[in-house]
């Protein structure tokens, strides 16, 4: 008993001491000058909820241009009152499946702990009011935001160039989901993702950031 007491601990202290070193070791270890340097012309927000996180990137003419792939599936890139286009990365069986937590199901849960495939959810958003806990706000350059569009239009898969949106799925009328390159697990998920993406606009991150609130943490620290 003592020793099954005393390996549940070390466990712990071990997955404490990875969240720890994964939060405050950054991510390049070095910033690029390029981050200090360029004017800051686009304002980027990460939006947070308990578990997962999402991108927002301002609705602009640019922006229309970069994701024009997905107006042709139908999607309303062109809404009169849309003024963020909002992308997340997810597991699939969790991600379709559980639109809010009343509606969580053992099956999805099992696949997000194991490993699944991953789909991208697209949104719109009209104004997003600053400051608010659930809202981080990061402001980089006209580079840094080509290469973050670049890094989610990556992010589809693409079939002779057209992109694959999943019949019937979506949380409104609004929001629609697209089959996404990559496989999901707990480890190296939705917060994983978001990660990559903003370090891919010349941000810092942790080393690794499993959870929203340790890749807020070390997004403070070192932005």
């Amino acid at each position: 008993m003592k020793t099954g007491i005393r390996w549940l601990l070390r466990a712990v202290f071990l997955l404490v001491f990875l969240a720890a070193c994964g939060t405050f070791i950054p991510r390049p270890l070095i910033a690029p000058v390029e981050a200090w340097s360029a004017a800051a012309t686009h304002r980027i927000l990460l939006l947070s909820g308990p578990i997962h996180t999402d991108i927002a990137i301002p609705l602009d003419e640019e922006t229309r241009a970069a994701f024009s792939f997905l107006a042709e599936t139908g999607f309303p890139l062109g809404h009169p009152d849309a003024e963020w286009l909002i992308i997340g990365w997810g597991g699939r069986a969790f991600y379709l499946e559980t639109p809010s937590w009343s509606e969580l199901k053992p099956l999805p849960v099992l696949r997000a702990l194991t490993i699944d495939r991953s789909v991208l959810h697209v949104d719109l958003a009209g104004h997003i009011t600053e400051p608010q806990p659930a809202v981080a706000a990061f402001d980089i350059g006209d580079d840094q935001m080509a290469r973050l569009r670049d890094f989610i239009s990556d992010s589809f898969v693409r079939d002779a160039s057209v992109v694959a949106p999943i019949p019937d799925a979506g949380y409104g009328e609004i929001d629609r989901f697209f089959e996404a390159k990559g496989y999901f697990n707990a480890l190296f998920g939705c917060n994983t993702w978001t990660a990559a993406a903003l370090r891919s606009a010349g941000l810092q991150t942790g080393l690794w950031n499993p959870l929203p609130q340790s890749l807020r943490l070390s997004l403070g620290v070192y932005n």
